[in-house]
């Protein structure tokens, strides 16, 4: 077992979605090294070469698009904030109310569109697959953004808005309906004055498969709740054969994604990191950019001119 697998299973056996280390932990697990490099000219250099290139995004690329993040200061939906409302717990709780924020988000969602990081990476996929060369997008997002831009080989470590899974018989399936059941028209209101639904668990999302009615629940990662091992373990197999990997738009403190571009690091592979500001690993890779990622990344990722086109 490679030491990524061993540090990842370790990580995701104890941990779970929404897992950021303490601070004390953090400064023993990234190790200082050499500032990085935001000369574009060597970064594209290295990318001209690359066959098989990982790209790591996270909700600062969605943010650009004009979708809420639901995490830190103000990221609130009434008067709940994410962690309170995606767990296990809360939706046995109440599964009305999560089902309201989750409606919530899926219609605000089918309003956004992708933005030029989103088309770029899309675009640079398509370019290099003709060249015998690999792109894959691992992405901690649920908003299917990447999927609409028109990326193909895609990893969504947290699930997507667009799946339900069936509480009864476990069965996941695409939804895109919109509403998603008639009892959710017109509900989901963020406002703080706005009243639970209280609608009853038989009017929520209902499995369709034969005989089964049972209660859907969103196909995504809850705090509280691991990883699905066959996505970690596509993502371990990319980790491993990748000779570049970009980190774009994520804040690197939330596990176990927050250690997967450290650990190609450590191997040697460079790592470039596109972001807003820096982050907790910005020292442990060999190139940073910061601004806007819809700004930086479509030049990074352009026709380099040594490029063959067939």
């Amino acid at each position: 077992m490679s030491l990524f697998q061993f540090t990842a299973r370790r990580l995701v056996s104890r941990a779970y979605c929404g897992f950021t280390a303490s601070s004390s932990k953090k400064r023993k697990f990234y190790l200082e090294m050499a500032r990085p490099s935001s000369n574009l000219a060597d970064f594209r250099e290295v990318f001209a070469k690359a066959k098989h290139i990982v790209i790591i995004t996270g909700a600062g690329v969605s943010a650009e698009s004009g979708v809420p993040t639901f995490r830190g200061a103000g990221g609130f939906w009434r008067k709940w904030q994410a962690q309170e409302l995606a767990t296990p717990e809360a939706f046995a709780r109440n599964p009305s109310r999560v089902w309201e924020f989750y409606h919530y988000r899926r219609e605000v969602m089918l309003s956004k569109h992708p933005n030029p990081a989103h088309i770029a990476i899309a675009e640079c996929e398509r370019r290099l697959s003709k060249q015998g060369r690999s792109v894959v997008v691992i992405t901690q997002n649920i908003d299917e953004l990447h999927r609409k831009a028109g990326t193909r080989h895609l990893l969504e470590i947290h699930g997507s808005l667009f799946k339900t899974r069936c509480t009864n018989c476990g069965n996941v399936a695409a939804n895109y309906k919109s509403p998603i059941c008639p009892a959710l028209a017109g509900k989901g209101a963020p406002d703080p004055e706005t009243e639970d639904a209280a609608i009853p668990v038989e009017d929520l999302p209902q499995c369709e498969e034969d005989g089964c009615n049972g209660l859907l629940r969103p196909h995504v990662v809850w705090f509280g709740e691991t990883l699905d091992p066959d996505v970690l373990t596509e993502v371990e197999k990319e980790l491993e054969i990748c000779d570049l990997c970009l980190v774009v738009g994520t804040s690197s403190v939330v596990y176990p994604a927050a250690m997967f571009a450290p650990q190609v690091s450590a191997r040697g592979v460079p790592v470039a990191e596109f972001n807003m500001e820096a982050t907790p690993a910005t020292n442990r890779f060999r190139f940073h950019f910061p601004g806007p990622c819809g700004t930086t990344l479509p030049p990074a990722l352009a026709r380099h001119e040594t490029e063959i086109i067939s």
